[in-house]
């Protein structure tokens, strides 16, 4: 009973930080279950399961406040449902390991892009701009395919692709990947079935963890739509960018102790872009507080 209120707790924040960033859920209760002794495929297996609840919570919460683009939901799903599927029934016969350097190293490096995006001000987003089937379906594939192989990913994969393009509003990249998740997670789910059948899944596990998620999914909801773009953006880079840093390092063999060191860097690295964001928009707001003054004295 300890370990399922335990696991109900992880779904609450792993939704909280996926509603809210759109991203984290997979990879958390995913890293979870294994620690608690399932093997990878069956830690997938019932984290996807448990998000078919927490995607329909998570992407009706968003709806109702405004944060999803239909054009983008239904231009990624399908793809993502393919890629999903076939991700599925290969992490049922075949580890993946051997490409999760790789993959940090490329999700790294579009974290540490968007960081910069949002901290430096450059190449302003245009966020008129419609993105094409082009883009989003070879996403959506390759992002399915990561999110069932290793137990999460769309958000990672997504989220950063489509905030590094610029073309839409980071609380509608959010709310928009986070509703197309739930065809990725219900194609990962019949691809487990296919391969592990329904005795691979841990059942109880998967349960626990859509009660907690189910409870964070409407909260995160309002705070991704509330959330200030600029500082949201910063927050998303850097947990990009700690995340993969993390299983880039221990791929490689590099010592706990110099872990932490590069860790508390990117974290401070992250804290300093909040600051520098957050002054920034407040400058400019300033700025703008200003110029109506003058045009209205002119008037």
């Amino acid at each position: 009973m300890r370990k399922l209120i335990v696991l109900a707790l992880v779904g609450f924040l792993a939704q909280l930080v996926d509603g809210s960033l759109g991203m984290g859920y997979g990879v958390t209760s995913s890293s979870l279950l294994i620690l608690a002794g399932l093997t990878p495929a069956a830690a997938s297996a019932s984290v996807h399961f448990s998000e078919l609840g927490t995607n329909i919570a998570s992407g009706l919460s968003h709806w109702k406040l405004k944060n999803v683009d239909w054009r983008v939901v239904t231009r990624i799903a399908g793809p993502g449902a393919i890629g999903a599927f076939a991700g599925a029934t290969v992490l049922s016969n075949l580890s993946t390991e051997a490409a999760a350097p790789v993959m940090a190293a490329i999700l790294a490096l579009l974290g540490a892009y968007v960081l910069a995006r949002f901290v430096i001000g450059f190449a302003p987003p245009k966020f008129k701009r419609a993105i094409s089937l082009k883009f989003l379906a070879p996403l959506g594939l390759f992002a399915g395919f990561v999110d069932a192989t290793g137990g999460g990913g769309w958000g990672p994969v997504a989220t950063p692709a489509l905030l590094a393009d610029g073309r839409l509003q980071p609380r509608k990249v959010i709310g928009s990947v986070d509703t197309s998740e739930f065809a990725v997670s219900a194609a990962a789910s019949l691809g487990f079935l296919f391969g592990l059948g329904a005795a691979g899944i841990n059942w109880g596990f998967a349960l626990a963890l859509l009660a907690g998620g189910l409870i964070a999914a409407p909260l995160a909801a309002v705070l991704v739509r509330y959330a200030p773009t600029h500082l949201l953006g910063v927050a998303v880079g850097g947990l990009i960018l700690l995340s993969n840093s993390r299983t880039l390092l221990k791929s490689f063999g590099v010592p706990a102790d110099t872990r932490w060191w590069v860790y508390g860097a990117i974290f401070l690295v992250t804290l300093a872009g909040l600051y520098v964001a957050a002054a920034r928009a407040r400058k400019k707001a300033e700025l703008g507080v200003e110029s109506a003054d003058r045009a209205s004295v002119d008037a």
